[in-house]
């Protein structure tokens, strides 16, 4: 992510902080047009520091910030928010500004000196309301907004001045599940259909993997790591950039899965197909102690399993369930508390996993099924007779902290 001259904003050498505090230094980053960059790192790292700096607003320690090839501080004001807009996390005073009046204060680098709104302008306005599915507030008082609807009339006003670059610091702070996901919809698209650069400080790792072109890693005291976002985000790198304690980062689900301490007996899941993702987080919160087998590589179990820190016996993508993979499976089983049969539709991949439970059942081990009476004996046969059976995740795990005992667990 070396800066490169027809980037929209790019930076050498670059030291951010206060006075002669460098917060972060040596950063070479470049925000191309048509991308959205995300500004990632704890509490403190020095993310708004550094979109203070792009933006300005902070005199940087050393090094350049560029422009469209020119330097940043050779632009008169008005030049610059022809060019570059910023939507901090301050919440603005409106006063008795209506929609539509905020919104046009974005117009003001291309009005003359009386500050009059041309038709174009009032144009202008319009549509950057229509961007961000705002329209219907246009004759609302800013007062009576929400903090999702204020969010998105904020980033209207930024659209106005019809920058190459917009610089966000934590867009979607304060905001509810639909308006963030409603936010980081709109910026995306903002990249996609305008070409705009979009730079935003976020605190949502898996919501930046998902939507974002390349991220920058900040972290006092370390270099900063930047690139395509898909090569930044690593399982281990989340993990340095944040450190995690009982938590791990999924790269190939953007998902962050909680790690909590086991203070139950092991449950050894007999899952496949995605049967067992949600198995695995719910029993994983309540305690229990986890073991996965047989799963294969590419299974969404596998990836679940695998990113909360249960025991996995996994088998190749190409290869149907034997082998080694099996045959330690096979110990886990027996080895453990509790056996669940997660139900899983059984097929010429996975049919070797009938005879874990097969096993567990003939050493007369607990073993809960969410299958059927009728599915059960079709597969185990007459051994079913002693199977728990339940109807859905919820029973399972009342049946299973009622066989519990709290404070012992497997090894």
């Amino acid at each position: 992510m070396n800066g490169k001259p027809d980037a929209a904003i790019f930076t050498q050498d670059l030291c951010v902080g206060y006075g002669n505090k460098e917060v972060l230094y040596g950063l070479d980053l470049s925000f191309p047009p048509g991308t959205f960059t995300a500004l990632l790192g704890p509490n403190g790292a020095g993310k708004t520091t550094l979109l203070r700096t792009l933006a300005r607003l902070l005199p940087p320690v050393r090094g350049k910030i560029l422009l469209q090839g020119k330097n940043l501080y050779d632009y008169s004001a008005s030049a610059l928010a022809k060019r570059l807009s910023v939507v901090l996390t301050e919440k603005v005073n409106p006063g008795v500004f209506s929609v539509f009046e905020f919104v046009s204060l974005g117009r003001h680098p291309h009005t003359g000196f009386m500050g009059r709104l041309s038709g174009r302008d009032l144009d202008v306005v319009r549509e950057c309301l229509e961007w961000v599915k705002a329209a219907d507030l246009a004759h609302r008082q800013m007062g009576e907004l929400s903090d999702g609807e204020r969010q998105k009339v904020s980033i209207a006003r930024a659209l106005a001045q019809e920058p190459e670059i917009i610089l966000l610091d934590e867009p979607t702070m304060h905001l509810d599940l639909k308006h963030r996901m409603e936010v980081m919809g709109i910026l995306r698209q903002l990249c996609r259909e305008k070409g705009l650069a979009v730079a935003a400080s976020l605190h949502d790792v898996d919501v930046a993997a998902r939507v974002s072109d390349m991220a920058v890693c900040v972290a006092k005291g370390r270099e900063a790591r930047s690139g395509p976002t898909e090569q930044v985000l690593s399982e281990n790198r989340v993990a340095e950039l944040y450190e995690f304690e009982g938590a791990s980062y999924d790269a190939s689900l953007c998902t962050l899965e909680m790690r909590p301490k086991a203070s139950r007996e092991k449950v050894f899941v007999n899952s496949g197909m995605g049967s067992g993702a949600g198995l695995f987080r719910l029993l994983s919160k309540h305690g229990f102690s986890l073991a996965a087998g047989v799963v294969h590589a590419n299974d969404l179990d596998c990836f679940v399993a695998s990113a909360i820190g249960a025991d996995c016996f996994i088998q190749s993508p190409q290869e149907p369930v034997g082998g080694d993979s099996l045959d330690n499976a096979l110990k886990s089983a027996l080895q453990a508390d509790l056996i669940v049969d997660a139900g899983y539709e059984i097929g010429p991949a996975n049919q070797n996993n009938i005879r874990l439970i097969q096993a567990a059942l003939s050493a007369h081990k607990s073993v809960f099924s969410l299958r059927s009476k009728e599915d059960a004996q079709t597969i185990y046969g007459k051994d079913s007779s002693s199977m728990i059976l339940c109807n859905s995740s919820t029973e399972l795990l009342e049946k299973l902290l009622a066989a519990s005992r709290p404070g012992l667990h497997g090894e």
